[in-house]
Formats: structure tokens, C-alpha cells, sequence
């Protein structure tokens, strides 16, 4: 499987509706908080070059937040990302 980051704060709306999307697709993620924590937050921003949160990666790819990643998943491009690397591909 992928590995999933998401960085977070406490009491995020959004970061809720990502955490349920994510659930809802029956996927692991790895959540972090950034709230209080300077170093968490430097390594967000460096890797997304955003300040708000949520901010999803899947492996090293920079999804964005919480509507970056609903689209995705409306436009039906979420689950291929979501499946092993070995295994995408396999039906082309």
C-alpha cells in the first residue's frame, strides 16, 4: 500500500472531512500534528510549500488539502493512487 501523511491540527474542519474521506476508502494514513509542534510545521511547509492544513501526501506526491484531495476522488483519479505501486498498471 501507499504510505499516506496527512499533517493536521486539533480542530480543523477540514482535516476532519479528510480523515472520514480517507476512512471511507478503508486506507491507512499516517496523521500529524503540526499544532504547537514549530519543527512538524517547518517540515510541512518544506514539503508542500503550503501553510494550512490538512496537507496529504501519498508516497512523495503532493495531493494538498482537504478539496485537492475531493477532487481527486470525484474525478475518480483517488483510487489508483490508492493501490499498491506493484499493482498499478497491472489491468494496462
Amino acid at each position: 500500500m501507499p504510505h499516506i501523511t496527512m499533517y493536521t491540527t486539533m480542530i480543523c474542519p477540514y482535516c476532519s472531512r479528510a480523515r472520514h474521506l480517507l476512512q471511507r476508502k478503508g486506507v491507512d494514513f499516517e496523521e500529524i500534528s503540526v499544532e504547537g509542534d514549530r519543527e512538524q510545521m517547518a517540515i510541512m511547509r518544506r514539503r508542500s510549500r503550503r501553510q494550512t492544513v490538512p496537507q496529504i501526501f501519498i508516497d512523495d506526491r503532493h495531493i494538498g488539502g482537504y478539496d485537492d484531495l475531493a477532487m481527486l476522488d470525484a474525478r475518480g483519479e483517488l483510487d489508483p493512487l490508492l493501490v499498491p505501486v506493484d499493482a498499478r498498471g497491472a489491468d494496462e
